[in-house]
């Protein structure tokens, strides 16, 4: 899979978990940028992203992501395996 594909299937999760189709991610968005991306909401958007990309996150990488770049590059590393 490659990033390009992550990005578009990751901002449809986005819009959907937000109830927001005008979300455009790139790699620095961050919570502080999408309006109701607060700690309940990050759990239902990782619950999301592991269901749609059959993946299981750690608890190191859920709590260490910083901005939507690095939750891509954790979504490719674990679905290439």
């Amino acid at each position: 899979m490659t990033k390009e594909k992550i990005y578009v299937s990751l901002n449809e999760i986005f819009c959907d978990v937000f109830d927001d189709n005008s979300i455009v991610i790139t790699d620095d968005t961050s919570a502080e940028d999408v309006e109701g991306w607060d700690s309940l909401e990050h759990v239902n958007l990782i619950v999301a992203i592991e269901q749609f990309y059959k993946i299981k996150m750690t608890v190191e990488e859920i709590t260490g992501i910083r901005n939507v770049g690095e939750m891509v590059n954790i979504i490719l590393e674990k679905v290439d395996k």
